[in-house]
């Protein structure tokens, strides 16, 4: 932007005491009314961070180079910033944020950094995985509104690691897509496929995270699960993943991914099951039904929670698109 045309404000004399205001004035000349809200929350939180904790500048390059190192370590198949924000618990926040929840309605949980978009368009009851090694499992689902009705022609992303706890991208030999799929449920809402019983697995820790994480002495693991993503126009985007019960990390998940509501049993298929679906006497079966919550249901909790958060902090906002920004009217 041409300088001549910008309007800045004296910045003499800057301290440790007026420099946070200083910045804040200087980020607020422009029109966006949100951009300069959130700029001036992460200033001040920043810049107190810096004064509480009396960050050094050794700490400080320190930091610099991480971030440097995480930005280098992501690929088009690996996202580790996506990893950096799950081990630190904010993901899983800005889901719960984003997407509200009523009673009875599907939690989300989190996307994980090995989601693609070249997952395979197929029918209802196809085979998704094709490890020889895994051990076999029938998946029935139906997906619901929070009255009980069925929804028909949503989108399911679904994607699974392989029997040795590695999603199909991270082999370097791979040549298509495997363990994910997308398909559409049908008129009665209900979806089903065969796949392979989820394994626990460390999430990539050959990388920046995986070095912050031994340096505060957390382990890697993941619980056994699945990944589930529905989208269906009017209805809100749901991100989330089914847990199995009883596995060794599911109360020590490292990206803070489950909640009870996600955690689910597996029995074995009786007659009728294996008649129905052509799988052998004592597959393992999971079922679950998915509840998805309208966009002005979700919008309306979203605003409602918003206003009760401000209120609370006692700030003067309203809200302009679903998101606060100051009051100054």
């Amino acid at each position: 932007m041409d300088p001549s045309k910008v309007h800045v404000p004296p910045m003499e004399d800057l301290t440790i005491d007026n420099i946070t205001e200083k910045v804040i004035l200087l980020n607020s000349q422009g029109p966006d009314q949100r951009l300069k809200y959130v700029l001036e929350r992460l200033v001040i939180h920043l810049h107190d961070f810096a004064r509480e904790t009396r960050l050094s500048t050794k700490e400080w390059m320190t930091g610099i180079q991480f971030l440097t190192e995480v930005g280098k370590t992501c690929s088009d198949v690996r996202q580790e910033f996506i990893l950096l924000s799950d081990i630190l618990g904010l993901s899983l926040l800005i889901d719960s944020l984003s997407h509200p929840k009523p009673p009875h309605s599907t939690e989300g949980s989190v996307l994980g950094p090995f989601h693609t978009h070249e997952a395979a368009s197929l029918p209802t009851g196809s085979l998704l995985s094709h490890d020889p090694a895994g051990e076999p499992l029938l998946v029935l689902c139906i997906i619901k509104d929070i009255h009980g009705n069925p929804i028909e022609d949503v989108k399911i992303d679904i994607w699974e690691t392989d029997s040795g706890g590695m999603y199909d991208v991270q082999h370097p030999d791979r040549e298509v897509p495997d363990g994910r799929a997308v398909m559409r449920s049908a008129k009665d809402g209900a979806f089903w496929f065969k796949a392979i019983k989820p394994v626990p697995y460390p999430i990539p820790s050959d990388g920046p995270v995986g070095k912050l994480l031994r340096a505060v002495h957390r382990h890697p693991m993941r619980p056994s699960h699945m990944h589930f993503m529905f989208e269906k126009e009017g209805w809100d985007h749901l991100i989330t993943a089914l847990y199995l019960r009883g596995d060794p990390y599911e109360t020590s998940d490292a990206v803070f991914g489950v909640k009870k509501s996600l955690v689910v049993d597996l029995h074995p298929a009786d007659e009728e099951t294996v008649e129905k679906y052509g799988v052998k006497p004592g597959t393992l079966t999971l079922k679950y039904d998915f509840v998805l919550v309208s966009e002005k249901e979700a919008s309306d909790l979203r605003d409602e929670k918003s206003r009760k958060a401000l209120e609370a902090l006692g700030r003067s906002m309203k809200l302009l698109d679903g998101l606060p920004v100051p009051d100054v009217d």
